[in-house]
């Protein structure tokens, strides 16, 4: 048992040694100390990395925004406070946080004054991904921070610096609090900058952990006290910007999750031969979670609501509320939007079928689309419809007649008098008398 510990130990001695291959130690504080300092060439090159970002953002191109976090030194600041308190130099630490500070505002006031005067301001989904920020984004800044400051303890340099700087994204949240501040928009405002310190604290924590792994020679404290006040500041620090994270990680997840039950329960509950789901919408909130589905055709009565409302339970939504929208109810609410973003769907996305009521094609015009469905529930008989306009040729005279023809063919035909009462219903709906209609 004690070899084989022994043997366990001297394999992950070999494969996890970091003391192997570390550069001298003033190499290594020395590089990151003089990416700390924020000015001349540095500051320039945050300033054109800022409004590259922005530029990114604002057009949602992710190449665009990768180049920014390349060109972007914002790095070198958060290493060193990392560095600073790793080694027990404050007056590093205080040099990297005034350095911070300094280098955020700038970025700030740089993407500002760019979302202002750029004629573009939508919010794009590449900036909307960086005002709300989770537990994961805390992970993502922890193992980027110790990969960076494992590279800076090597010999020989690698590219995990720029892979770093683009995981850890700093660069993009400074952007869209300028956006923000552009838009008076608090709310992305304060979503950004929680991200860029979520990323800041933890790439500088990381730093922190890896300096005293790989056992940097560290300052010594004239006082005990004092390092016990900073090991204080440390983890204070770390519990403030960890718990709001967790939260908003809780609600990203129990949200994907309702909204995957919801749709399937629609999907799944909802097929009626009469009536047809025009839209569905999932609310989210803490206090109340709701499922809104808006109906045509024949109305559901009390029993099937009732029992809809019950069935909820399987599918992981108890407490949640069903609104079901129809009869005048839904004319309220409908939307012909809605309605024709919905036939679209189903003439696109289901494959014509023989003797079935998608026998429409792709090039049925939207207007008979809707007429077929309009027909469907009224006539769930109906296999398939189609209409054109043929030219009739008359013997008594050199003119030409044209005609509507509908043909219509059914599961099973109806009877005569419905019949009649299916080509009146054709010519009011098409604001059009003379419609010749035959049936199969």
């Amino acid at each position: 048992m004690m070899n084989t510990l022994k043997k366990i130990r001297q394999f992950l001695n070999y494969r996890f040694n970091l003391q192997e291959d570390r550069a001298d130690e003033q190499v290594i504080t020395g590089g990151i100390r003089k990416n700390v300092d924020f000015k001349g060439a540095n500051l320039w090159a945050l300033i054109f990395a800022i409004f590259i970002a922005s530029i990114g953002l604002n057009v949602n191109s992710t190449a665009v925004i990768i180049g920014a976090m390349l060109i972007s030194p914002i790095m070198g600041p958060v290493m060193g406070i990392g560095l600073g308190i790793g080694i027990n130099d404050l007056d590093l630490v205080k040099k990297g946080l005034k350095n911070l500070l300094v280098a955020s505002v700038i970025g700030i006031l740089a993407s500002t004054v760019y979302f202002l005067i750029t004629p573009l301001h939508d919010a794009q989904s590449e900036l909307l991904a960086r005002t709300s920020p989770s537990i994961w984004d805390v992970f993502i800044a922890s193992f980027g921070g110790m990969a960076g400051m494992v590279a800076a303890t090597r010999k020989e340099k690698s590219n995990v610096i720029p892979g770093v700087a683009i995981a850890t994204a700093l660069m993009p949240p400074l952007c869209t609090a300028g956006f923000g501040i552009a838009m008076g928009n608090w709310y992305f405002f304060l979503g950004a900058i929680y991200l860029y310190f979520i990323n800041s604290v933890f790439i500088a924590i990381a730093a922190f952990v890896i300096a005293r792994y790989v056992k940097l020679k560290r300052h010594h404290f004239e006082d005990i006290a004092t390092e016990k006040k900073v090991n204080r500041y440390i983890i204070a620090i770390v519990i403030i910007t960890v718990l709001p994270s967790i939260f908003m990680a809780y609600r990203i997840v129990d949200k994907s999750i309702f909204e995957t039950n919801a749709r399937k329960f629609v999907a799944e509950q909802f097929n009626f031969n009469n009536t047809q789901v025009v839209s569905k919408s999932f609310a989210y909130s803490t206090k109340q979670k709701s499922i809104e589905v808006l109906l045509i055709g024949a109305e559901l009565d009390k029993h099937v609501l009732d029992t809809l409302n019950k069935k909820l339970e399987r599918y992981s939504l108890k407490g949640v509320v069903l609104h079901v929208r129809q009869g005048l109810n839904a004319q309220q609410h409908i939307d012909l939007s809605q309605i024709k973003a919905s036939i679209l769907e189903d003439v696109f996305n289901q494959a014509p079928k023989e003797d079935t009521v998608q026998t429409v094609t792709l090039k049925t015009s939207l207007e008979d689309s809707t007429v077929l469905k309009e027909m469907k529930v009224l006539y769930p008989q109906i296999r398939s419809y189609g209409l054109s306009k043929i030219v009739l040729q008359r013997t008594d005279t050199l003119k030409a007649d044209t005609q509507r023809i509908a043909l219509i063919r059914f599961q099973k035909r109806p009877s005569e008098p419905e019949i009649k009462k299916l080509q009146e219903w054709l010519e009011v709906r098409y604001k059009q008398g003379g419609i010749k209609l035959i049936t199969e």
